[in-house]
């Protein structure tokens, strides 16, 4: 579309990195069912620990940077006062029925009962494992947040009742509670159904406070945007990045980052303090459910990182940044 941005088309949008190669329609097609039929008549089993939350400290928190890891892409940041959470899931599957799919190898680490007033909510993009449409139902009665989402998901909000929606282009921003959101560039796709994909936009998001910045990465390949991401917006206190779901790697290099991957992004956006996302909590792939942490911690030696700045986080585990 002349004049537009390089990542729109005339019914969806597409990843500008040269060096995307998605796996062919069939291979994603028998990838699909194959998971489906594994995880809900042969359903791999983990034994992750879940930490008590300090709930007194999460509900009376009046400015502290905290975070506290839910599961898969949840996050609860609480930063200047504000109460944010990411791609919220609180269901006991990610998929589209109540009776197939990956089914949850972790409980959430913070019940929604137990969650401080939500003021802001930030969507990554449409799949079931970051968009829940029980969850942001939920919230929407019971919270009444500001949704943040990437382009093509307002009309999918307002097709569901909920229509406090703010809706960016990548490079976007909007200023809520004094804080800014940015939604930023990431390698990956949409869609919730087989004809769908595309249509909606995929990102990230960058939070920045009265001092301090949080990156979350969402759900992202390895690619050269995370430069631009640093140079632009960095550096960052703390920075969420995804390390799960990389195997088969003819599927899932297009779209996931492995552990090693995760890393190298971190130092691009020039992040201080390292969250691990998106492993632990859904069965979405073919590494062992344990292996992620253990090879991001691998590799954080082999580059003699300061372990201090890894985070690596059990489900319900809270810290300051």
């Amino acid at each position: 579309m002349a004049g537009a941005p390089a990542h729109h088309r005339e019914n969806g949008f597409a990843n500008v990195n040269p060096a995307y190669e998605p796996a062919s329609g069939w291979t994603r097609f028998t990838f699909f069912v194959s998971r489906m039929w594994s995880a809900t008549f042969s359903p791999r089993r983990a034994n992750f620990p879940v930490i008590a939350s300090d709930l007194p400290a999460i509900r009376d928190n009046r400015g502290a940077a905290t975070v506290t890891w839910v599961g898969h892409a949840t996050l609860l940041i609480q930063l200047d006062g504000v109460n944010i959470l990411t791609d919220p899931n609180w269901s006991p599957r990610a998929s589209p029925v109540s009776f197939a799919g990956p089914r949850r190898v972790a409980p959430p680490g913070l019940t929604f009962e137990d969650l401080p007033p939500i003021h802001v909510v930030l969507i990554s993009h449409d799949h079931y494992d970051h968009l829940d449409v029980a969850t942001v139902k939920r919230l929407a009665a019971e919270h009444r947040p500001k949704f943040l989402v990437p382009l093509g998901l307002k009309r999918w909000f307002a097709n569901i009742g909920i229509t406090d929606v703010g809706e960016l282009d990548w490079w976007g921003h909007r200023v809520e509670r004094q804080m800014t959101f940015t939604c930023v560039p990431a390698q990956h796709f949409s869609g919730r159904t087989p004809w769908d994909r595309n249509r909606r936009l995929w990102s990230g998001w960058v939070v920045a406070g009265k001092v301090k910045r949080l990156y979350f990465a969402g759900d992202t390949a390895y690619f050269g945007g995370f430069k631009e991401i640093g140079a632009r917006l960095g550096p960052f206190d703390l920075a969420a990045l995804p390390i799960g779901a990389y195997t088969p790697e003819v599927i899932m290099r297009a779209s996931h980052t492995t552990p090693e991957e995760a890393l190298q992004a971190f130092a691009d956006v020039r992040g201080q303090r390292f969250v691990p996302i998106h492993w632990g909590t859904f069965d979405l792939a073919e590494e062992p459910l344990e292996e992620p942490p253990k090879r991001l911690v691998a590799e954080a030696r082999r580059l003699n990182l300061d372990l201090d700045r890894i985070w690596v986080l059990q489900h319900g585990q809270t810290r300051a940044w």
